[in-house]
């Protein structure tokens, strides 16, 4: 018998690699795997009424339903459930079922006078009991029909717990789905590094003082570039320059806080801490000049003025009445900016304080000197790239 059930399973494994074989390919159809579960449960149904019980023994076929054979059946049903399909669990337990009691219901009709549950109850005494119950007629008809309602309930059960499971991963799945296009959406007003956090921490962000460094870059001429090529053709300039810029700055690390007509405060350290932000500024500064020397944007060549400074900022998000935008504050961010007004004095493309100079110990830089800064009480000394 077992040799003949392990036939059959040969069979049915064979019949599921085929099955495995076909899925995306052109003939695949959505009936396709309820056909094949269809096919399992006839197979395995017949094999219970043409195998003998046991072919060292003349039994009655009847035998063959004393046996654990129903365990078989749920290995099927185990098997649909790989599908993570509801339906097709279901169909599964449906197909089982009437496989089940058909193949019983079959060899019952070949029972000669059976006897059931009933003549053994009505039994006078033990002995009479085991007489009915191990006759070779004894067809235990609603012992069957219970393991075949159990069958189907439990197709049922685990159908129910998968549509469950699907409706939450899919839930689930839109939650994600919706965060990472309010985060897009978001990121594009204010830096997505932020949007991010202000999204995990329910719009929660508290202000942070921490040591950064600061970049700050200005379009040499807009103005006269703004005069010449009118608005639509400026914005397309822009934007395309704008892109690049961002694409460079989140490259180092960084994030860009504002964007002041045709000019960009980028921040490095804050709020995705950096312990080598000076380097990543000088990095990101040099990127940019490169960038604007070999490219065009809206097929018109611009300059650039880049400000560097290192320093304490205070970051955080303000505003009112429900409209806030994340910025920095701080003397080291007036600095950077006064630095890159600087350049213009200096007939430089990029200035350094002296704060950010010392933690590139292994740049080239040129002194230019102690220079007074607009609003600032002390004279800043500032460097920059003899290269450049």
């Amino acid at each position: 018998r077992s040799a003949d059930i392990i036939d059959v399973m040969l069979l049915l494994a064979g019949l599921g690699i085929l099955h495995f074989s076909i899925i995306g390919s052109v003939f695949d159809r959505k009936w396709t795997k309820y056909f094949c579960i269809t096919i399992d449960y006839v197979l395995m149904s017949v094999a219970l009424t043409v195998f003998p019980p046991d072919p060292s023994f003349s039994l009655p076929q009847i035998f063959m339903f004393r046996f654990d054979v129903l365990t078989y059946y749920y290995i099927i049903l185990a098997i649909a459930a790989f599908s993570f399909s509801p339906g097709l669990v279901l169909w599964s337990g449906f197909a089982g079922t009437v496989g089940w009691l058909s193949a019983f219901m079959w060899v019952r009709s070949g029972v000669q006078n059976p006897l059931d549950w009933d003549d053994a109850v009505q039994s006078a005494s033990d002995q009479e009991f085991l007489d009915v119950f191990l006759s070779q007629r004894f067809v235990g008809t609603g012992s069957h029909l219970q393991e075949s309602l159990v069958y189907f309930v439990v197709a049922a059960l685990i159908a129910l717990v998968m549509f469950r499971a699907r409706k939450t991963v899919q839930k689930q799945i839109e939650a994600e789905r919706d965060k990472n296009a309010i985060s897009h959406i978001f990121g594009q007003f204010v830096p997505e590094t932020v949007a991010d956090m202000m999204i995990r921490d329910h719009g929660v962000l508290d202000p942070v003082e921490r040591d950064a460094s600061v970049l700050f870059v200005d379009i040499v001429g807009f103005t006269k570039l703004t005069e010449t090529k009118g608005p639509k053709t400026t914005v397309s300039i822009l934007n395309e320059y704008f892109e690049q810029i961002t694409e460079i700055v989140g490259k180092n690390n960084g994030v860009i806080t504002q964007f002041q007509g045709d000019a960009v405060l980028a921040v490095f350290n804050v709020p995705i801490q950096n312990p080598t932000h000076a380097r990543s500024a000088f990095d990101t500064a040099c990127e940019i000049i490169n960038l604007v020397s070999e490219k065009t944007f809206a097929g018109e060549k611009l300059s650039v003025r880049i400000g560097l400074n290192s320093g304490p900022v205070i970051a955080g998000n303000v505003g009112g009445h429900g409209r806030q935008t994340y910025t920095i504050h701080g003397d080291t961010v007036n600095v950077a900016a006064r630095l890159e007004s600087l350049n213009k004095e200096h007939n430089t493309t990029l200035l350094l304080s002296q704060v950010t100079a010392t933690r590139l110990p292994d740049v080239e830089l040129k002194d230019i000197g102690d220079v007074p800064v607009r609003g600032h009480s002390s004279s800043v000394r500032v460097y920059t790239v003899p290269s450049i």
